[in-house]
C-alpha cells in the first residue's frame, strides 16, 4: 500500500539560524579545526571539515593543493590513472609537502575494476589514508557488501561511503564498515536525479536525521550537495553534519578541471562543469549513455572566477566563522549545540540581484586581448566546419533562412533546460549560449541542425513527388 509521510521536510533555503547572545569579540577567534577519531579505522584526523566533491571538475590534484593549505579536504575523482597518481605523490614528496596526503581521499566506484585500481593506488602509496566510495544509489545490498569488502582489505583506512538520506541506511553503511556516511540524493546543482526519477530528500532534513543515526553508533556524516552559498555550510554544520561536501561552489576556478572557454563576441571566459551522471561524463568515461538508463546530470558553462582560494575558500571559511559568532560558538564543534533553526518564507533580499547566482567579475582584459580572442575563436570555428564542402560556415550576423531559425530554436531549447521556453531572452540568449561554446561543440550543434533540415527538406520533396 502506498504511504505518505506528512511531516514537512526542509532544505537549506527553508530555514535561517536564530542568533543568540554571544561573548565572541571577533570572527578571528573562532576555531574551525575539528579532530575526529573514526569508528572502524581508529585513526585520528585533524583539519577543517570542508570537502570538494569527487567530480572531474572539482576533485582535482590542483584543487587538493589549494585546499590543503587551508587544512580542507578534496575527494579526488576516480578517473586519474595510476601514473598520474604516482606523479602527484612523488611531486608533493619532493616539495616536502607530505602533509597534503592528510587531506586527500582516493575515490572508487563498486566494480571489480574499481577495486583493483584503488588496491594498486593504496598499496603503492601508503601515505594515503582516506577512501571515498561513491555511487548515486547507496541503498543497494551490493553497495553494503562492497563496503565490507573494502573494509576487510583496508582495515586501517578511513572509509567515506554513500549516498543515502535516511536513518536506517546510514546505520547499515556504518555497520558494513564505513566511518563516514555521505548524505544527499539529488540536491546538487548539476544533478537531475529528482527530475528524472522523482526520488530525493530535502537536504537539511536528511542531515538532521542521518546525523542523529550516525552519532548514535559512533559514526560521522558528510552532507553532500545542496550548498549554494556560504550560509548553507553553516546550516549543514549547525544541523549536525561533521563534514560538508560541495561541487558547484568550487567550479569555474583555475584549479577546476576542464578547458578555459572564451566567448568570441564578448571576450568573457568560462569553464565547463557537469554532473558525473550526465551525458557528457558518461560519453567521456563510458562511451555514452547505456540503452537501459537515462542521464541524471547536466552540463553547464560557469563563468571563470580566478583562483579558488581568493575567489571562494576565504569567503566560505569567513562565512562559517561568522555563523559561529552569531550564535556564540567559540569553535565549529560547538555550532550544532548552539543552533536553533527557524522556518522562513523569504530567505534573503534580492532586490539588487542574488549574490549566490551572480557571476564573479571577469578577469581584467584589455580591448586588444578581447579582439585577439574573438579573432582566434572565429578562425578556429571557420576551419572546424570546412570538412564538408556543402556545409555553410555559421555566421551569427546572417540568417540562413530556415536553417538559421532552426538553429536558434534548437539553441533556445537547450539553453533553457530543454523546455522550449526562451524565458524572455529570445535569440540573444541563444546566441550567447552558442558563442560561449568551444569550436568543436559549435560544429556539432550546427551540423546536427543542418542534417535535420536536410532530412526535413527531403521529406517535403518526396511528398511533392507523390
Amino acid at each position: 500500500m502506498v504511504k505518505i509521510e506528512w511531516d514537512i521536510k526542509l532544505g537549506f533555503q527553508d530555514v535561517l539560524i536564530r542568533p543568540k547572545r554571544s561573548q565572541m569579540r571577533s570572527r578571528k577567534d573562532v576555531d574551525l579545526v575539528r579532530t575526529y577519531r573514526f569508528l572502524h579505522s581508529d585513526r585520528v584526523w585533524t583539519g577543517v571539515p570542508v570537502v570538494a566533491a569527487n567530480m572531474d571538475t572539482t576533485g582535482t590534484f590542483e584543487m587538493a593543493r589549494a585546499f590543503a593549505q587551508q587544512k580542507c579536504m578534496v575527494a579526488v575523482h576516480k578517473h586519474y590513472t595510476l601514473e598520474q597518481w604516482a606523479e602527484f605523490v612523488n611531486t608533493e614528496e619532493k616539495n616536502n609537502n607530505a602533509e597534503i596526503f592528510n587531506y586527500v581521499a582516493v575515490s572508487s566506484g563498486t566494480s571489480n575494476a574499481d577495486f583493483d585500481k584503488i588496491s594498486q593506488i593504496l598499496s603503492r602509496h601508503k601515505q594515503l589514508s582516506f577512501i571515498c566510495l561513491d555511487i548515486a544509489n547507496g541503498y543497494s545490498e551490493h553497495f553494503a557488501e562492497y563496503i565490507k569488502r573494502v573494509r576487510t582489505a583496508f582495515p586501517k583506512h578511513i572509509i567515506m561511503a554513500g549516498n543515502v538520506v535516511t536513518q536506517e541506511m546510514t546505520e547499515q553503511l556504518l555497520l558494513s564498515g564505513a566511518d563516514i556516511v555521505k548524505v544527499g540524493i539529488g540536491p546538487g546543482s548539476v544533478c537531475t536525479t529528482r527530475k528524472k526519477t522523482g526520488v530525493g530528500y530535502p537536504q537539511l532534513s536528511a542531515v538532521l536525521e542521518c546525523a542523529d543515526a550516525a552519532h548514535g553508533l559512533g559514526g560521522l556524516i558528510v552532507s553532500d550537495g545542496g550548498c549554494t552559498m556560504p550560509g548553507d555550510f553553516g546550516k549543514a554544520f549547525g544541523g549536525g553534519s561533521d563534514f560538508v561536501m560541495a561541487g558547484g561552489m568550487f567550479s569555474g576556478y583555475d584549479e577546476s578541471g576542464g578547458d578555459l572557454i572564451v566567448c568570441p563576441s564578448t571576450g568573457k571566459q568560462y569553464k565547463q562543469f557537469y554532473g558525473m551522471s550526465s551525458e557528457v561524463a558518461m560519453q567521456k568515461h563510458s562511451g555514452g549513455v547505456a540503452n537501459y538508463r537515462a542521464s541524471e546530470g547536466k552540463a553547464v558553462l560557469v563563468p571563470y572566477k580566478g583562483n579558488v582560494t581568493d575567489g571562494c575558500l576565504m569567503t566560505l571559511l569567513g562565512g562559517i566563522r561568522s555563523t559561529c559568532t552569531y550564535v556564540g560558538a567559540k569553535s565549529l564543534k560547538e555550532l550544532s549545540k548552539r543552533t536553533t533553526f527557524i522556518r522562513v518564507q523569504q530567505h534573503h533580499n534580492i532586490v539588487f540581484g542574488d549574490e549566490k547566482s551572480e557571476p564573479s567579475p571577469m578577469i581584467n582584459q584589455t580591448q586588444k586581448d578581447k579582439e585577439k580572442n574573438k579573432t582566434a575563436a572565429q578562425q578556429t570555428a571557420s576551419t572546424s566546419t570546412s570538412n564538408d564542402p556543402n556545409l555553410p560556415i555559421f555566421d551569427p550576423s546572417k540568417s540562413y533562412g530556415n536553417l538559421g531559425q532552426a538553429l536558434l530554436g534548437f539553441l533556445n531549447q537547450k539553453s533553457n533546460g530543454g523546455n522550449g521556453n526562451d524565458g524572455g531572452g529570445g535569440s540573444d540568449a541563444a546566441m550567447d549560449y552558442f558563442n560561449a561554446m568551444p569550436p568543436a561543440m559549435k560544429k556539432e550543434y550546427f551540423e546536427f541542425v543542418y542534417q535535420k533540415e536536410q532530412q526535413k527538406l527531403q521529406t517535403q520533396q518526396q511528398g511533392v513527388k507523390k
